[in-house]
């Protein structure tokens, strides 16, 4: 963690939560103190409740109103990623955490809740020694230009397609 890196975890297919949910527990294993701020959520889902057990050293916030599907930006959707995009700023310059996951805020750049060149701002200037990580579909060219490892999860085959809804323990 000397260094601290930024990583992107994007694409069309599932897994990019969980990616950098796998690294807050391999990171909080180590001892680290991680922080996730997830952007566009807002429901409770079982992932949370494992991430309680590890309270002292993962801490998760949610700067959403739920997923935006019609395309159109509600003020209070705009002010709670905002607001998310304030404080994951001072957490940064405060250094109070080595890694900070920003569950996706790509997504939140992609429906123009947050402005990218605040984001790439923000990426160019992070403390040494804090990870970095970026999820969500429609990763911006800038993010992956200033991205010191970028993930595409492309989907080949995905049961949604059959009428499989998102199940307890697996997608939710």
């Amino acid at each position: 963690m000397r260094k601290g890196y930024i990583q992107v975890y994007t694409g069309n297919s599932k897994g990019k939560t969980t990616a950098a949910l796998g690294l807050a527990l391999r990171a909080a294993g180590a001892g680290f103190k991680v922080f996730i701020a997830q952007f566009i959520k807002k429901r409770r889902c079982s992932e949370h409740k494992a991430l309680e057990r590890f309270k002292d050293l993962i801490t998760v916030k949610q700067y959403g109103t739920g997923f935006i599907m019609s395309g159109k930006l509600t003020k209070s959707a705009i002010d709670a990623a905002q607001k998310g995009f304030e404080e994951v700023k001072n957490i940064i310059s405060s250094r109070a955490y080595d890694m900070v996951i920003l569950d996706e805020i790509n997504v939140a750049i992609h429906s123009k809740l947050l402005n990218i060149k605040d984001i790439v701002d923000l990426l160019n200037s992070k403390p040494q020694g804090i990870e970095i990580i970026l999820t969500g579909r429609y990763a911006d060219k800038k993010i992956i230009e200033v991205a010191d490892l970028v993930t595409e999860m492309k989907e080949i085959k995905h049961y949604y397609k059959k009428g499989v809804k998102a199940r307890r323990g697996i997608e939710h």
